[in-house]
């Protein structure tokens, strides 16, 4: 069961900050309130701000005004008091709060003199708001006004009753619509009242801005002479709030807040040194749950309260822990700066730990033998006497110090270097010497009863066997594994007074006399269901601590030596566990100390909390392009449809629970697309896109810091098909088809009856296409014919060619010969010859040249050639219009596939001229190394 209200005096509770910018509204908290689905709201300076544990919402008035009182009521309605405004936020049918306003029922200048409204009562049916000026009470839809018989300061309601405070007439109660003075408490005019609590039926506190607080009881007033008191006068009151074991928090304008139990003793002090981000406390309210939550001149803050744990951190000058131990009624913690101390002593004062002078530096261990404090530190073996002065017994730095069983005055210790040996002579601890034969450095360790030693190194395990003078090893024996199906230990523990060797939760003992493991089914069976472990400790109670890789537990060990396993309480310590270097210290059921990395954690298991208790989960949105819904309660009584082209749907969910929120998580479904539940995650958005038309539901759950699950918040919604996907459209579907096949149908008849006409048609059509078709291939005949008579032809003509070729060849030969007989008749001296001679040699040459001149044969050839391959011409002309004449007709004597030699004879130039004609002829027509010119031509 829930221990409400409890509040421990050793240590600070968790403290959260929420800052400016995490809410985005302004600095002061005046007010704070829940409603029934644990929301809770602040009225701030910039507005209303709602909190749902996940997402901050502000809400303003019309007149935007600061926003000094909030309260909720059982029907949803958030009733809210600003600068001249007051009235209530309602959600709307899409569950999105909406502002109604209550001072519209009075007159204009009514409003103007409103003023703002300091407090807000549920009292009897009837919602009272409060000014300086007037109260003003609704009810049914009426508004009246109370008028101050001066004018109002603050009001109160406390267990059922309503307090006024005027100015001039002191406290006044409210009854059926009257308020009436009480007596003999004028003396509180001069001050301002902040807060009014019932200690009994008979007895109110009060508390004051300045003159502290006061005890009313049979029609007196008298000063609370208290701790609180003093407190309060001396950093000025700002009220409280009355906790459900009648404790009492009581906020302050310069140190923060306190709590008192109904005896005035400060129970716990809560300031900025301890952790708020601000000393000015202007409002303090509990929670469902029992937790506080505080409403700063800067920011807002929540305090765990309602939990088994508190903290020592940086606040009492504590940094990592390694082990703590009670001696001498101080509490001493070795940390990594050094062992600091604190009394211990009923009631636990806040006073900060103190570092013990000489232990400056790492300190692994703090342990009590023989009623003296054994201090394992870097720097050595230390013994912390009762004055906190410190005697340094051995320089190596040491891990742990154990009785040795058969040896009652002599102790062994593991350091760096191996094991060393203390012994008691005269009432005085002496380090005596190293023990010979090993010397790895070895952190814990066991002595069994035999005075065997076990450590756990290197993934071996070491027995070894100290001589009767515990100077020496005798023996030193190594392990791999502990069985054939457990290879490899994970740790050694002594449990029950017995050493156990663990791997994967399975327990061995050792046989000295098989000199094997051998399994322990008991010890196993009690870790069957628990995560693999890899620490293991049993504190002076029975009870077994372990830690495995999601946090800590421990089996509570009970009267008939069964276990009980726990580990919900812890799953909030997970991230801050020293894991090498467990320290868990149980004092007793009401005091166990934890060591962490930060500081250190006090746990009374008298104080669980019910952490069994089920969260609870909200979808709070539902969006689409459409539109958005807010869900007030998981009432799934929304008619959601949206229009397929809205088929982009976003979820927001949250769980309202403010402890342990690091490690909230949520998984969810939506029915009609996912197979399966998600994952558990902390995202608290989930989006789907281009879903389907069909109805759908999502399905949330949450699973709270302590690993409880929360039942389903359900959402339905409705995804209508598109338009060509609809009922009706399905409907003119059938329609269409139906008439197409009624079409159809008539239109085959008309076809059939048509078909018949044509058919005659259609035989002639056949008939006069067959005939055309004949005519068709005699005539493509006889275009083959004439195409293979063109081609005969153009065989002719290309043997013409090459006939016309030969003989123009020989002509040229032939002219060549005769001219060269010119130039060698020009050689012959005629001046020896007579005159006849003369005139007939002259005839000859004449005859000669006159045949070389006459002869038309090469312009008849290029004649010829330019008529056969005009086309040719035309053609390489219009693709080529650069190309010039000399180029043409080499390229035509190309195509007539005419020789190097030839074309030299017909041009007239060299052999090499003919292959530069060629090579500028490539150029010119682009060609590339690779293609063929000939080739090239006959193409065109």
């Amino acid at each position: 069961m829930l221990v409400l209200g409890q509040v421990k005096n050793i240590g600070l509770p968790e403290i959260r900050n929420y800052i400016r910018s995490d809410y985005k509204g302004g600095t002061q908290n005046w007010n704070i309130d829940q409603d029934k689905d644990d929301n809770l709201y602040f009225a701030n300076n910039e507005g209303l701000f709602q909190y749902d544990g996940t997402v901050w919402t502000k809400y303003t008035l019309p007149n935007k005004s600061v926003i000094r009182s909030v309260k909720t009521d059982s029907s949803g309605k958030i009733y809210v008091g600003g600068y001249n405004e007051f009235g209530y936020f309602k959600p709307n049918k899409n569950g999105k709060l909406v502002y109604f306003s209550l001072s519209r029922f009075l007159k204009k200048k009514q409003v103007n003199s409103i003023d703002i409204i300091w407090k807000i009562h549920l009292y009897n049916n009837e919602i009272i708001f409060q000014s300086f000026e007037k109260a003003y009470i609704y009810n049914k839809q009426t508004l009246r006004l109370l008028t101050p018989p001066s004018r109002f300061q603050f009001s109160f309601l406390s267990d059922n009753t309503l307090y006024f405070q005027d100015i001039t007439n002191g406290l006044m109660v409210y009854k059926k619509g009257k308020i009436t003075p009480l007596k003999n408490t004028t003396e509180l005019n001069n001050t301002e009242v902040w807060g009014i609590f019932n200690l009994s039926k008979t007895k109110l506190l009060i508390t004051t801005l300045d003159k502290g607080l006061f005890i009313y009881e049979n029609q007196k007033l008298v000063q609370w002479n208290t701790e609180a008191n003093d407190f309060i006068k001396k950093n000025s009151g700002l009220g409280g709030y009355k906790m459900k074991n009648s404790y009492i928090a009581l906020n302050s304008v310069l140190n923060g807040i306190i709590i008192c139990n109904p005896q005035g003793k400060i129970i716990q002090h809560i300031n900025r040194k301890k952790g708020l981000q601000n000393n000015t406390v202007l409002a303090s309210f509990i929670d469902h749950k029992n937790n506080l939550w505080l409403g700063l001149d800067n920011g807002i803050a929540f305090i765990n309260e309602n939990s088994p744990f508190t903290f020592f951190g940086f606040s009492y000058n504590l940094s990592t822990v390694y082990a703590t131990a009670v001696h001498k009624e101080n509490l001493f913690v070795a940390t990594n700066q050094g062992v600091f101390y604190h009394s211990w002593n009923s009631p636990f004062k806040e006073d900060n730990f103190e570092l013990i002078k000489g232990t400056t530096g790492q300190t692994w261990n703090v342990q009590i033998i023989d009623n003296e404090l054994f201090c394992a530190h870097n720097r050595g073996a230390i013994i912390i006497n009762p004055d906190k002065t410190t005697k340094t017994l051995d320089n190596v730095g040491y891990w742990s110090f154990k009785k040795i069983p058969n040896l009652p005055n002599s102790i062994i210790g593991s350091n760096y270097k191996g094991f060393s040996l203390f012994e008691k002579k005269n009432n005085e601890w002496k380090f005596i010497k190293h023990i010979d034969g090993f010397n790895k450095s070895v952190g814990e360790f066991e002595i069994d009863t035999n005075n065997s030693i076990w450590v756990k190194k290197d993934e071996l395990i070491y027995l070894m066997s100290l001589d009767s003078s515990a100077h020496k090893f005798n023996s030193i024996k190594t392990f791999k594994r502990l069985s054939s199906t457990d290879n490899g230990i994970t740790s050694i523990q002594r449990i029950n007074n017995i050493v156990y060797f663990q791997k994967d939760n399975h327990f061995y003992t050792y046989s000295y006399t098989d000199k094997t493991f051998q399994k322990d089914n008991k010890i196993t069976n009690v870790f069957r269901k628990i995560p693999q472990t890899n620490t293991i400790q049993e504190d002076r109670y029975g009870n077994i601590w372990y830690v495995t890789n999601e946090s800590l537990g421990v089996l509570l060990k009970k009267s008939n030596h069964s276990y009980s396993n726990r580990i919900a309480p812890f799953l909030n310590l997970t991230e801050d566990l020293v894991y090498n270097n467990l320290s868990i210290n149980t004092l007793n059921p009401n005091n166990i100390f934890i060591g962490l990395t930060d500081g250190l954690a006090h746990y009374d298991s008298k104080l669980s909390n019910d952490f069994n208790q089920l969260p609870k989960v909200f979808i709070r949105n539902f969006s689409s392009p459409s539109g958005t819904y807010t869900i007030v309660n998981n009432k799934d009584d929304f008619d959601i449809t949206i229009p397929y082209k809205s088929n982009y749907v976003k979820f927001r969910f949250s769980t309202p629970t403010y402890e342990n929120i690091e490690n909230i998580k949520y998984s969810f479904k939506l029915e009609g697309f996912d197979e399966y539940w998600s994952d558990w995650n902390q995202g608290t958005i989930k989006e789907y896109t281009n879903l389907r038309e069909g109805e759908y539901t999502m399905r949330v759950k949450t699973k709270n810091g302590f690993g409880i699950v929360s039942k389903e918040a359900t959402l339905s919604f409705t995804i209508s098909p598109p338009w060509y996907r609809h009922f009706f459209a399905y409907i003119f579907y059938l329609l269409l088809i139906g008439a197409i096949i009624r079409i159809i149908r008539d239109r085959v008849k008309i076809k059939i009856r048509k078909n018949k006409y044509y058919e005659t048609i259609e035989q002639r059509r056949l008939y006069l296409e067959k005939e055309a078709r004949i005519r068709k291939e005699q005539y493509k005949l006889e275009k083959e014919i004439e195409k293979l008579k063109n081609d005969k032809l153009q065989i002719k003509i290309l043997a013409k060619d090459k006939e016309l070729v030969t003989n123009s060849l020989q002509v040229v030969k032939k002219n060549k010969i005769l001219n060269g007989i010119i130039h060698k008749l020009k050689d012959i001296n005629t001046n020896s010859f007579d005159e006849e001679s003369k005139f007939q040699f002259e005839k000859l040459r004449k005859s000669i040249l006159k045949e070389v001149n006459s002869d038309k044969s090469w312009k008849d050839l290029e004649k010829h050639i330019k008529n056969v391959h005009f086309d040719f011409l035309k053609r390489l002309k219009e693709k080529h219009p650069t190309i010039s004449p000399r180029e043409l007709d080499l390229s035509t004597y190309l195509l007539m596939n005419m020789s190097t030699k030839e074309i030299a004879e017909i041009m007239n130039i060299s052999i090499g001229g003919v292959e530069l004609a060629r090579y500028r002829l490539r150029k010119k027509l682009d060609l590339t190394k690779k293609e063929n010119l000939i080739g090239y031509l006959m193409s065109i």
